[in-house]
């Protein structure tokens, strides 16, 4: 009796773990083609026009993919050394591991040792949960047997380590090298190769960012396991040891610029590509992080000394009220709380944006005026009407009307008067067209309009592109409401010697190796090289002596004009050199005036200065002057030098005192 109950005992223990294996089987449905599959969401990253990274971009898990081919023979000797070392032979579960692991259980009273395999690890991660139950060991190690009949160990291999959690984020060991690291795969020494197999174990206590000794503790373990095994030779096995690699504490975006990266996903989405973050993108943009790096400190610079200046202002009033008895108590102090920026910068001749920042402080306000901002650019928007001028045939010496004068206009029935003042409250009688545009005359604009034609003028403001244009003489002042970028398009009109271009900010976009996107040059011809040179000419006495002196730089020739609208809302700059145009706006962002001291040139002419300050110091190199195109004729009028050309004509002997006797008779 007691003998057949020993043997039922014992075949029953025999056959028991046949039949738990069995009753797994048949209870569940294995399905293992997320792994077969294998699909993972993939981080896309965003880089400037050197091929610098500014972002990377993803949704939950940051993960750069890597094929079998790209990853380091010794990743995979050093994974497997640590890990499984009988990964190449067994069929996906280690029974001799298992064995131990069970022997040492019954010993210890306790789990103390593992016996999964890289395959059954790959398992755990991708297709069950974490729970620390027989269950799941059980269905572990069918899901791993399945695996391995679907699947080449190279196959595996490859999920592995683009599947794993390798700490701080990363996900997959193209991701780890890059994050801790900073470094491509093929460029990893063996130590650094070391630390990131030793992490799966325990990525958050081996993580190098958090514990650096431990890591290395752990590193130290894979090499000298790989030593044992034979695979590295005693050299190599020194070098490793004593090697310390530095270690980068970056953020998974590592985002330079998150004006850029929130700009390109705004394009993306209008391109049809709905998964930025998942895709696995590389996205060349047209940026130059040096630049952009500029332009945010530029417009930095300029909103702190605006906010020194006004508070300058202030003291200055207080003083007054306090010379003239008044009560100093009462003194309300300019709000400054919605005081913002932003500021664009294009390559001329191509109409690639170069820099773009949308507020003087991300962190404070995402919202990017550069691009998403409407406002009017005021007499930043005069160069085009005397564009237009020059391409009729006027020059910077014809005259111009500089008057005051009352215009009626009905509106809702009502009838009302405009009564357009010059800012600095002066009139000239006679001015050239030159001055005019210097000094940003209101009365010689609106009487240039008025002389040109609205009609006209408006048919030939076509050819610039610009919509949205007011049909009235307040186009003169600028009254259309346009972006820091829509404004620097317009601008490339005069920048790129007649020749408007299309901005661009995306280059190019590629997934898998395959070029999904490239940019094409889109151009729109406005006038001849001589006539764009012409207003280069004014635009650069604008800044030589005009309203844009605080523009100025040394060593460089610039050119531009100021827009400062009623009330001082906005202020603006927007010019260019040789080869780069930059716009700069300043305004508060409740549309309310600034103080009534700050210009578009004393508040946007800083940035616009500083900015191409630090571009001279980046590219010493760069074209500092203006050519002259082959047509252009070089006059002496007065005490100045005059340009002119076959449309704009040199003025007839006399005429400038024919005019001036018209106008006195």
């Amino acid at each position: 009796m007691i003998k057949k109950t020993f043997i039922t005992l014992f075949v029953v223990a025999f056959l028991a773990p046949f039949l738990v294996v069995g009753y797994f089987l048949v209870r569940y449905d294995y399905d293992i083609s997320p792994l077969v599959n294998y699909k993972p969401d993939l981080t896309t990253t965003i880089y400037d026009k050197y091929g610098e990274k500014i972002a990377n971009v993803f949704d939950k898990q940051h993960r750069f993919y890597a094929t079998f081919d790209e990853i380091p023979p010794r990743a995979v000797e050093a994974l497997v050394a640590i890990e499984d070392t009988t990964f190449f032979e067994h069929p996906g579960i280690n029974i001799d591991a298992i064995f131990r692991a069970a022997i040492k259980v019954l010993k210890a009273g306790r789990a103390v040792e593992g016996a999964s395999t890289i395959t059954q690890q790959l398992v755990k991660n991708r297709l069950l949960t974490r729970e620390k139950k027989l269950s799941r060991k059980i269905k572990e190690a069918i899901y791993a047997i399945k695996l391995e009949h679907a699947l080449t160990k190279e196959q595996i291999m490859e999920r592995y380590l683009n599947e794993i959690y390798l700490g701080h984020g990363y996900y997959g060991i193209k991701t780890a090298a890059d994050g801790y690291f900073h470094k491509k795969l093929s460029d990893l020494t063996l130590k650094e190769i070391a630390i990131l197999v030793g992490l799966p174990k325990a990525p958050s206590t081996y993580a190098p960012t958090k514990n650096y000794e431990i890591s290395m503790g752990r590193a130290n373990r894979v090499i000298s396991r790989m030593h044992a095994l034979g695979w590295i030779d005693d050299k190599t096995y020194e070098k490793a040891l004593a090697e310390n690699p530095k270690v980068y504490n970056s953020t998974l975006t590592q985002n330079k610029a998150p004006f850029i990266v929130d700009e390109v996903a705004r394009e993306v989405r209008s391109m049809g590509l709905k998964d930025l973050k998942t895709g696995g993108y590389k996205i060349y943009t047209t940026i130059d992080l040096r630049l952009q790096d500029a332009a945010r400190k530029s417009l930095k610079y300029a909103y702190e000394f605006s906010l020194r200046r006004i508070k300058w202002y202030d003291k200055k009033a207080m003083q007054r009220m306090k010379k003239r008895g008044e009560d100093i108590t009462k003194f309300v102090p300019s709000d400054t709380s919605k005081l913002n920026g932003a500021l664009v910068s294009l390559d001329s001749k191509t109409g690639d944006v170069l820099a773009l920042v949308g507020s003087v402080d991300y962190k404070k306000s995402s919202y990017n005026r550069a691009t998403q901002g409407r406002r009017q650019p005021g007499s930043a928007f005069k160069p085009f009407i005397y564009q237009v001028a020059i391409d009729l045939g006027y020059s910077g010496a014809t005259k111009l009307v500089d008057i005051a004068k009352t215009y009626k206009y009905e509106k809702n029935g009502t009838e009302l008067k405009w009564q357009p003042k010059n800012y600095s409250k002066n009139y000239h009688g006679l001015i050239t067209l030159r001055e005019a545009l210097i000094h940003s005359s209101n009365l010689a604009t609106i009487n240039l309009v008025n002389d040109i034609g609205l009609t006209q003028l408006l048919r030939e403001f076509k050819k610039f592109g610009i919509k949205n244009v007011p049909k009235d003489l307040s186009i003169s002042l600028g009254t259309i409401s346009l972006s820091p970028l829509q404004l620097a398009k317009y601008y490339t009109s005069f920048a790129n010697h007649g020749i408007q271009m299309e901005t661009h900010l995306i280059d190019s976009i590629q997934k898998d190796g395959a070029i999904l996107y490239k940019k094409q040059l889109k151009s729109r011809y406005i006038t001849s090289p001589q006539q764009a040179f012409i207003m280069t000419t004014i635009l650069r006495d604008v800044v030589r002596r005009g309203t844009g002196v605080r523009a100025r730089v040394k060593g460089i020739e610039l050119a531009g004009k100021t827009g400062t609208t009623n009330k001082n809302v906005d202020g603006w700059f927007a010019g260019y050199s040789p080869t780069i145009e930059t716009v700069v706006w300043f305004g508060n962002d409740d549309n309310t005036p600034m103080h009534k001291k700050e210009t578009g040139g004393r508040v946007a002419g800083p940035a616009f200065s500083a900015y191409f300050k630090k571009l001279l110091q980046y590219y010493p190199q760069i074209q500092r002057k203006f050519e002259k195109p082959d047509g252009i004729i070089e006059v002496k009028v007065g005490k100045r030098m005059e340009y002119f050309s076959d449309i704009s004509k040199p003025p007839r002997n006399n005429v400038e005192e024919q005019v001036e006797e018209e106008l006195i008779f």
